[in-house]
């Protein structure tokens, strides 16, 4: 038992994934071919995708969201964890990026479970909203420009039926979030987020420090 979570030290962390990673052959092939971007740090972790897919199996998600896509790596592993009848919207405003990852959604033989579009992410839920898909899905994912966070959570919360989850990325910002001489736009907006949804009673709440922090919330079934 501990009192507090225990500090990630590099050995530690190396030490974590050779006891426990499980990685496709696809996703380590995509992991490693995104190293080379000029934006690779927006990378999921492999554990935390790793998360993510059990995520998926112990809810019983068949229907997902996807918000920010970049190479296609954490949409690799929930489309992976879904059933074969199960589809996730993955949203991006970058093509290039995500065609690295589309070659190896074919190998893994998932591409046809994702549907993806391009375009601004809130034209999208926007979308689906007009199309009246409320409370159909059962689980999204938000990892995209975090000025938008809130209006994503919001959308998404109409999006997901009761008892559904979403998971938000990057909410401790590698440490920047508890550090109040940084007041950076992005490190306000998330800290802003954070603010916003610990006031919220119509989710169950945990963050846990995973990644760069991932926040997951239970929409309460009313």
């Amino acid at each position: 038992m501990s009192r507090r979570t225990l500090q990630i030290t590099p050995p530690v962390y190396d030490y974590l994934l050779d006891v426990s990673l499980r990685e496709p052959e696809a996703m380590r092939k995509l992991r490693e071919a995104t190293l080379a971007h000029p934006f690779a740090n927006m990378q999921t972790a492999p554990e935390q995708a790793q998360f993510m897919a059990m995520l998926i199996r112990l809810t019983g998600a068949r229907r997902a969201l996807e918000i920010g896509t970049f190479t296609g790596y954490s949409a690799l592993a929930v489309a992976l964890a879904l059933p074969e009848e199960g589809r996730l919207i993955a949203c991006d405003v970058n093509a290039d990026w995500v065609a690295m990852g589309q070659p190896f959604w074919q190998e893994a033989g998932v591409a046809g479970k994702i549907d993806l579009r391009i375009a601004p992410a809130l034209e999208t839920l926007q979308q689906l909203m007009a199309e009246k898909r409320h409370g159909e899905f059962d689980f999204a994912f938000i990892d995209a420009d975090k000025q938008n966070y809130i209006p994503y959570f919001e959308a998404c919360m109409q999006l997901i039926r009761p008892g559904g989850l979403i998971a938000v990325d990057n909410v401790l910002w590698d440490g920047k979030v508890a550090d109040e001489s940084v007041t950076d736009p992005t490190t306000r907006a998330i800290r802003r987020f954070n603010d916003a949804i610990s006031q919220r009673n119509d989710i169950e709440l945990s963050m846990i420090p995973i990644g760069d922090g991932v926040t997951l919330a239970r929409k309460i079934p009313m």
